[in-house]
């Protein structure tokens, strides 16, 4: 198979691209203690990562605690909050930045891992922290949120201009708010007849 041109490349691993694997992999490996490698690996290739992969548990496992610490950055409420996660992660977690072609596979690119070869937790932690930073930078607030619907608590990204969001995904927002319309409509059905009675006759006569 042809290698992939540079421009291919590129689209398929630009920062928002990075940033969206990073997303929906924090989501994928904090759902379940034990999360399905093979499940994973699939997750990685729709997001543009080259084939076959043969993730082991230990590599997941790997992963998944890269996944936990990085919730801290997604559930930061303010820009100083994240930036200080992302500067413990990348101080704790990652080395220094490198280039990197993957042996003429790839155009040369950043690496915040330790090699090429470097356990899948090791670039999973490194690449998202760079990705991220990245956003945080240009945007000049946190990267993402936590979805505020109870039921869910996924994370998702803060990208682009508009309105502060407060769920992962459409889906959430109108569940939230058909919730709601229910409390609002049981609390104003729970007044009964005889309350209503009481209220009326115990209001002052003009």
């Amino acid at each position: 198979m042809p290698s992939p041109s540079n421009d291919d490349w590129s689209t398929r691993h630009s920062v928002r691209a990075t940033a969206r694997r990073t997303a929906a992999l924090v989501n994928a490996l904090t759902a379940e203690p034990e999360p399905d490698p093979a499940a994973i690996a699939v997750l990685l290739l729709d997001h543009g990562e080259s084939g076959p992969l043969e993730l082991t548990a230990d590599d997941v496992a790997g992963m998944r605690a890269a996944a936990l610490r990085l919730r801290e950055v997604f559930a930061a409420g303010h820009v100083d909050e994240a930036a200080g996660a992302l500067n413990r992660l990348l101080r704790e977690g990652t080395g220094p930045l490198r280039l990197s072609s993957h042996n003429g596979a790839s155009p040369w690119h950043p690496h915040l891992d330790s090699d090429d070869e470097a356990p899948w937790g090791e670039w999973f932690l490194a690449s998202s922290c760079m990705a991220l930073t990245v956003l945080l930078w240009e945007g000049q607030r946190p990267p993402g949120g936590l979805c505020s619907s109870p039921s869910c608590g996924d994370v998702f990204l803060t990208v682009g201009s508009g309105p502060e969001r407060r769920y992962c995904s459409r889906r959430c927002a109108t569940r939230e708010r058909v919730a709601a319309h229910r409390r609002a409509k049981a609390g104003a059905g729970s007044r009964t007849p005889s309350s209503r009675l009481r209220e009326n006759a115990a209001a002052p006569t003009p």
